[in-house]
């Protein structure tokens, strides 16, 4: 019998490997079924549906592995992040959902909260809090919407040599902002922007504006890490994001 592995685990969601089965359990159902209807319309690869039973969704595993972690270097090649940067346009040009993401209030709004959260509980020194807000403020401007993964984090993007052969975890996706995918895509790994932005298309690419959404992407998570048992300040992460920033 396979053993049970637990991906990842906190109060809202949980994800359990047993296999080549992946069972996600949310609390939210409407989550999932965002995440349901995003992976039908993608353009791009996507794990295969085996069943949905709220509040567990099974997926089948991606072959490949994951294109990279956030605080580790990457071992995926150049060409991998390219391609990663070519399904990300894919999608970005792909017919938008009915339904749309964070608005550009709500993420301006949630930037003031979790600024004067970080300043009041000390957790951040004062001046790299103030610094990238600064920074953060390119990225609170009006854009065209696209089909929007909402989470591409690097480890949701599988690879097989040079190629993508899925993207997961589609909870988040709806109408938003291209910019804001590709600084997710891209966070922690500076190094390789230059091959995602070859893939995507250079000419689409606002880098002042991607490299505003580091700051303000890692400016807002470090709350929901904190108090969901994740280490933020770990080497690489989303502190060390806010460090080299400046």
């Amino acid at each position: 019998m396979d053993e049970i592995e637990v991906v990842v685990a906190h109060q809202e969601r949980a994800t359990l490997r047993v296999g080549e089965v992946f069972l996600k359990v949310d609390a939210d159902p409407a989550r999932t079924a965002v995440e349901v209807e995003a992976m039908t319309l993608a353009p791009v690869p996507t794990p295969e549906v085996l069943w949905h039973r709220p509040p567990v969704l099974a997926l089948a595993a991606l072959p490949g592995t994951a294109l990279g972690r956030l605080g580790e270097p990457s071992t995926a090649s150049a060409a991998a992040w390219t391609a990663a940067g070519r399904a990300l346009r894919v999608l970005h040009d792909a017919p938008l959902p009915a339904w749309s993401g964070a608005s550009l209030d709500e993420k301006a709004a949630s930037l003031d909260t979790e600024c004067a959260w970080l300043l009041a509980n000390d957790v951040v020194p004062a001046d790299l809090v103030t610094r990238n807000r600064e920074i953060a403020e390119a990225a609170l401007r009006p854009w065209t919407p696209v089909f929007m993964h909402g989470d591409l984090q690097v480890a949701h993007v599988f690879v097989d040599g040079d190629e993508v052969t899925g993207v997961l975890d589609w909870s988040e996706a709806g109408q938003g902002s291209a910019m804001y995918d590709l600084s997710s895509l891209t966070l922690g790994h500076p190094e390789h922007l230059d091959d995602v932005v070859a893939g995507y298309g250079s000419e689409a690419v606002d880098l002042d504006v991607v490299r505003a959404w580091w700051s303000l992407r890692s400016l807002t998570a470090i709350r929901w890490l904190v108090e969901h048992g994740f280490d933020p300040a770990a080497p690489g992460c989303e502190i060390d994001v806010l460090r080299a920033q400046l």
